[in-house]
């Protein structure tokens, strides 16, 4: 029997983390499910986001990975904004 959702964790930063004021989140999505999903419910959440979408890369389990990747059960993603600093 096929699982109904897959459960993941993402963790926050930068205008992600200010966006929701939490370092993190747990969220819940159907199988088969690309990790830019997660990216797609955070700017539908929060509009102000939708600049930052062609800039930011995806993480999955400490590995960079592209958007289409899909999540798997207990996934922990990271969206990774660019950075600047010295």
């Amino acid at each position: 029997m096929a699982a109904s959702s897959i459960p993941v964790t993402i963790k926050l930063f930068a205008v992600y983390q200010q966006a929701y004021g939490v370092p993190e989140l747990s969220w819940e999505f159907p199988p088969q499910t690309p990790v830019s999903a997660i990216l797609h419910r955070m700017i539908a959440e929060h509009p102000h986001l939708a600049p930052w979408q062609p800039l930011t890369r995806f993480g999955v389990n400490l590995q960079f990975v592209e958007a289409d990747r899909i999540l798997q059960s207990g996934d922990e993603v990271v969206l990774i904004p660019p950075v600047s600093g010295g």
